[in-house]
């Protein structure tokens, strides 16, 4: 006897694998809460321990190897001496479970207690939390720097507040940095490589390039044409911030920008205002990505132009983490002085 497949059947096995899908999350998301807890509770006892007997630094040494020794006999390698040390690493940092995020993989919590600076550790983890970041995505935003890249160049209260708000983005300035690192491209520095090969290799790894512009950006659209008096122009790239509610337009250049690039982006601006957008979108971002910039030039060229319109500029390399920290520090520590 044979049964008919009947819409209704179709809506059963799509209501089933829904259900499925959502338990499978919520079982993997309460086993990962539990293991987080319990590494928790781990550090917490070792801790606790080690103040009530008043534990020196060269006796602690020596409670870790022996409690790694006796717990691998019970339970497996699971109690190596540096797990434990993490268990310990991760209460001392945590001891008030109530501000631990739930939605953060223990791997997550791993990656994150290698960073000392308590700022910094805050951004990296509201950033994960917000924009959902994987373990690959965190390493890769920790590598490149991103915390002490945006904190660079904002003055104290910024600093602060980027490890306290999920996203900085509530004004079209929040949208640029002082420098992107494309670094994932795989392209050699001194590699001679076109303004073309640069745009293809960007769509190649878009996943990074979105995550290295920021919170916000979907991807519309690349040699993206717009037609003026019959005369046929590309914008190199085109997003829509889902913030800002406004189109943010890419133009890339592997030399120096010159004026009438700049005149050019404008231009496009000045077209998506008119002709793309509709009632709800904000005024359009013009950024236009460089190997290099004439500050002077960018100064006189947008004089009197949209303050949407940035230049910014682009590395193939990691920037210099400790250059980075120095700066970031002495700005932290110059206003301190001042107060």
């Amino acid at each position: 006897m044979s049964n008919p497949v009947t819409h209704q059947y179709h809506e059963l096995v799509d209501t089933i694998s829904t259900a499925f899908r959502e338990g499978q999350l919520k079982t993997v998301s309460a086993i990962n809460a539990g293991l987080v807890f319990t590494y928790w509770q781990i550090g917490q006892h070792i801790v606790e321990y080690e103040q009530k007997g008043k534990a020196q630094a060269t006796y602690g040494k020596q409670l870790l190897k022996q409690l790694s020794a006796d717990l691998k006999l019970k339970h497996g390698k699971g109690f190596s001496i540096s797990n434990l040390q993490r268990f310990r690493q991760f209460y001392m940092q945590n001891s008030n479970y109530a501000t631990v995020s739930h939605n953060l993989s223990w791997s997550h919590h791993v990656e994150l207690l290698k960073i000392d600076n308590s700022t910094e550790r805050s951004f990296y983890t509201q950033q994960c939390i917000h924009a959902n970041w994987s373990i690959r995505e965190l390493k890769r935003q920790k590598d490149s720097g991103l915390f002490l890249r945006l904190a660079a160049s904002k003055d104290k209260e910024q600093v602060l507040a980027l490890a306290t708000q999920q996203a900085l983005v509530n004004k079209p300035e929040d949208v640029q940095r002082d420098s992107y690192v494309f670094e994932f491209l795989g392209l050699p520095e001194k590699q001679h490589y076109s303004e073309k090969d640069l745009e293809e290799a960007l769509c190649q790894h878009l996943e990074q390039f979105l995550l290295e512009l920021g919170k916000g950006f979907t991807f519309v659209g690349r040699q993206y044409r717009i037609t003026l008096n019959n005369t046929h122009y590309k914008v190199d790239l085109v997003f829509y911030h889902r913030i800002l509610r406004c189109f943010v337009l890419i133009d890339l250049k592997i030399n120096d920008v010159k004026h009438h690039d700049i005149g050019q982006m404008n231009m496009y601006m000045g077209y998506f205002a008119a002709e793309e957008n509709i009632e709800s979108d904000n005024p359009p971002i013009g950024i236009i990505l460089s190997k290099d910039k004439d500050e002077l030039l960018v100064e006189y060229a947008t004089y009197g132009m949209d303050t949407n319109l940035f230049v910014q500029k682009y590395q193939l390399y990691l920037p210099n983490e400790e250059e980075l920290r120095r700066e970031v520090e002495a700005t932290l520590m110059e206003q301190s002085h001042d107060k």
